[in-house]
């Protein structure tokens, strides 16, 4: 299968559809970062050190600040394995974004200055960020990921998503662009990072034009992009999902995190934007209502179908959301990079792994925990094991087929 990972077979040797997804969230990319250093622990108690994430993932996706970790996750060394293990993901993010973020002046003048700003340009350069992905991935293309990856972004040129996806390079090879492109373009959300052009060649010399921003502008919670690409796949024949059904959402394996949410203070109301005009709906008091609204309402949506369609097809064990909506202050910022606060996130994540599985009940907005669900480190652990088990059953797939 094109873009797989040595390290494992395709999904007709074995039960299940494995998928891994990372919202977007700028700094609060740290929050998942610490359940996937648990889950790589859980998997190298397994299966021993070396293993990684991508050993284990038919497909990860991830938007914006998740899809930089798809590519850190998936691109290769030069030992053909994944650059980063995902030990690695929070001290940098620790390292690096004060740079990318660099915190403007407090007091009024700097308050004046960060609105002056946005009013005439993004809240940052892109600069820091720009250079850093470049040397990260230096010339590595969506192709060489060491399992499937899909990245969603928004082309503004052409008002349309444009997802990134090793699926689609056999026949689209003017998607086969450089990782550091796609993770910049993904990344650009407006009013924070300039938006991204670039160019590529296909196969036959053809230059297509890219125009990108955020991709939390298309879905910034991505798992259901990734089970529609797989279900596109077995809509497709493809060799290596048969005899599996594109109705067999009891074979899909789902793990979902997302970077945090503030449901807890209730920033906005009726009452005062009635008043706003377009600056306080993009900029209110330090904080982005429109995007807010815009990027929360989607991975919500997403969740609760998920939810619902695994609970229709009797597999709701196979899904596993892992999101806090509790975040306060500037914990709920994208951007706000000081010491503290990052310290403060890689906390709420530890904390989160000792909170109850909980699922979004749409009524309340609110995700409430589930009866002896456990905690999300005790699910894990169990996911660790289905994803060994799953490894295990599609090697011995191919030492039988040999015998």
């Amino acid at each position: 299968m094109e873009g797989l990972s040595s390290k494992l077979e395709p999904p007709n040797h074995g039960n299940l559809i494995t998928i891994l997804s990372i919202d977007g969230g700028g700094i609060r990319g740290i929050i998942p970062a610490v359940m996937l250093e648990f889950l790589e622990s859980q998997l190298q108690k397994l299966d021993g050190e070396e293993a990684r994430l991508a050993d284990y993932f038919d497909v990860i996706a991830g938007t914006s600040t998740g899809g930089l970790i798809t590519a850190m996750l998936t691109a290769p060394n030069d030992k053909t394995r994944p650059l980063y293990a995902a030990k690695e993901i929070t001290p940098f993010y620790l390292e690096h974004s004060p740079k990318i973020f660099r915190q403007p002046r407090y007091g009024i003048f700097g308050s004046i200055g960060t609105l002056m700003k946005l009013l005439s340009g993004p809240k940052y350069d892109g600069k820091y960020l720009h250079n850093l992905v470049k040397e990260l991935l230096g010339q590595r293309r969506l192709h060489q990921a060491l399992t499937n990856v899909v990245i969603p972004t928004f082309d503004i040129k052409n008002l349309q998503p444009v997802l990134f996806s090793t699926y689609m390079v056999p026949v689209a090879k003017e998607l086969d662009v450089l990782l550091s492109d796609i993770c910049i373009g993904t990344s650009a959300a407006p009013t924070f990072l300039p938006a991204h052009h670039f160019e590529n060649k296909d196969d036959q010399g053809n230059v297509k034009e890219f125009n990108l921003i955020d991709g939390g502008i298309a879905a910034n919670n991505p798992s259901l992009v990734a089970i529609s690409e797989v279900t596109k796949q077995i809509v497709k024949s493809n060799p290596n999902f048969f005899p599996i059904k594109a109705t067999d959402r009891e074979r899909l394996l789902v793990i979902s995190l997302g970077t945090g949410s503030d449901k807890v203070e209730q920033l906005y109301n009726a009452k005062s934007a009635a008043k706003w005009g377009i600056i306080s709906w993009l900029f209110d008091n330090g904080n982005t209502p429109l995007l807010d609204a815009f990027n929360q309402s989607k991975a919500d949506m997403v969740d609760f179908h998920n939810s619902v369609a695994f609970q229709a097809y009797g597999s709701l064990d196979n899904y596993l959301r892992i999101q806090d909506d509790t975040l306060k202050g500037v914990s709920a910022s994208v951007d706000v990079a000081t010491t503290e606060n990052l310290a403060n996130l890689v906390t709420i994540g530890k904390a989160l792994l000792k909170k109850p599985v909980s699922r979004i009940n749409f009524d309340t907005g609110r995700y409430q925990p589930i009866p002896n669900g456990g905690t999300n480190e005790e699910a894990l652990i169990r996911f660790a094991k289905l994803l060994t088990e799953e490894k295990s059953r599609r090697e011995q797939y191919r030492t039988n087929r040999s015998d």
